[in-house]
């Protein structure tokens, strides 16, 4: 019996994969948990067809990406927060603080993309990495200055 499965299943495949199992397999577990539907001529088909639109929707999510990441080489931020005298400050520099002050600067990042290598919490040069896309990943500089 052929299917497509309409997401991961363990030890048979993944989403959108033309698989053959046994028929009981099929009608008695995948089909009726949703896990899968039968391979009808017009169901590949349509799935050829979401195939083809999530690749053209990926090529361009990966474009604008591109863009950004060029865009922002050469860009150095500043984040400005309330420090002591030895340069240590009163919390911690966030993700939605650099998100904010990319978005000063024209840049919509999310800040679930945001990553630092170490905590920021002392005056200084850091590096935060941003993940654009799964193939685009850029580092962008910035300075913790007190205020």
């Amino acid at each position: 019996m052929e299917i497509i499965l309409k997401q991961d299943v363990k030890k048979l495949g993944e989403k959108d994969d033309i698989v053959n199992v046994k028929p009981g397999f099929g009608r008695n577990f995948l089909i009726p948990q949703g896990h899968a539907i039968l391979a009808t001529s017009s169901a590949k088909k349509v799935l050829a067809e979401n195939i083809k639109q999530a690749q053209f929707k990926q090529d361009k999510i990966k474009k604008d990406a591109d863009a950004i990441a060029t865009k922002l080489e050469g860009v150095t931020l500043s984040i400005g927060a309330k420090a002591g005298e030895s340069g240590k400050i009163f919390g911690a520099v966030n993700t939605i603080q650099i998100a904010d002050a990319l978005k000063k600067l024209g840049f919509e990042v999310d800040r679930r993309r945001i990553t630092f290598e170490t905590d920021v919490k002392f005056v200084g040069d850091y590096i935060a990495n941003l993940n654009l896309h799964k193939e685009v990943k850029v580092q962008v500089p910035f300075t913790v200055v007190a205020e």
